[in-house]
């Protein structure tokens, strides 16, 4: 065997596991949609949430991190980041398509990569991002069909996703994969009051108990551990590359799922993101690469 051949090989399982991560987070998007007539978004993100959290805090035993005032103030607001770019990501997508919601809510992870950028090449993609987004909001000709509150939300979580990143990396250079279990656990405490002032003892609802762990395993638990074994396996630029196609897993995610079926102009603005975010992250510099301790979505 070359090489070539053994590098390609060497390659090959991270990169699949990689992909059925981000088909497990979109999947699990599809599949909190069906709670919203019961629920609705809040409560969903609620039991997705505490769900999320127990499973972590069985696995990670947080409890064991050594927090002091700098490092806690760091979890609480990394920790209502996450929770609030859920939140406003369930909500966003009572009213818009799973992949459009994505695209936006991706905006800020791109927004985070280019905010330092001054190379020629980087306004390339900002004009890609720019142009994307043009075709999905409702200044294009081609969007005024899409709900303007659903928009909000899904731009409102990619700014959410922004500062998870921004203090999502100092709660993991302080905690590592424990810092991102107790920020799940303060997501949840943050979140849990607005599902149960809109749901009540709906959430309780023995029915909803599996779908609610399911939704919670295939958007937290099984991606977040199969990151981290791509993450140990590949270099941080590719893995932010392939991470940049999430939006069109969103997309196929929303058509095979729940009948969501997007005009051409709107397949083009995700592309045009998708293209912009893989452009950023292809000729980032190393201090630029930020990637995500857990799902966003």
């Amino acid at each position: 065997m070359t090489s070539l051949s053994r590098r390609l090989a060497s390659s090959l399982l991270p990169v699949s596991v990689l992909m059925v991560a981000m088909a497990s987070v979109q999947s699990g998007a599809s599949l909190a949609k069906s709670l919203f007539p019961i629920i609705g978004a809040q409560g969903t993100t609620t039991l997705r949430l505490v769900f999320a959290a127990l499973i972590l805090l069985v696995v990670l035993r947080p409890w064991r991190a050594r927090l002091n005032a700098g490092s806690l103030r760091t979890i609480i607001i990394y920790g209502m980041a996450l929770g609030g770019m859920n939140l406003m990501f369930y909500m966003s997508l009572r009213t818009i398509p799973l992949g459009i919601a994505v695209a936006l809510e991706f905006t800020g992870p791109l927004a985070v990569a280019l905010f330092a950028s001054r190379r020629p090449i980087d306004f390339v993609w900002i004009a890609l991002a720019v142009l994307g987004l043009w075709l999905l909001l409702p200044l294009g000709q081609t969007s005024d069909h899409l709900d303007h509150t659903g928009i909000a939300y899904a731009l409102g979580a990619g700014v959410c996703w922004a500062l998870y990143i921004l203090f999502g990396q100092r709660a993991g250079a302080d905690h590592g994969m424990q810092g991102a279990a107790l920020g799940v656990m303060v997501a949840a405490l943050f979140i849990a009051p607005i599902g149960v002032v809109h749901a009540g003892s709906a959430l309780l609802a023995p029915e909803l108990l599996p779908v609610a762990l399911g939704v919670a395993l295939l958007s937290t638990a099984i991606p977040y551990s199969l990151e981290m074994i791509a993450l140990t396996r590949l270099p941080a630029q590719t893995f932010g590359t392939l991470m940049s196609i999430e939006p069109a897993f969103g997309a196929l995610s929303g058509l095979l799922f729940l009948g969501e079926t997007l005009a051409a102009s709107q397949w083009l603005a995700i592309c045009c993101i998708i293209l912009a975010s893989i452009g950023c992250t292809a000729t980032a510099t190393p201090r630029q690469q930020v990637q995500p301790l857990v799902p966003a979505d």
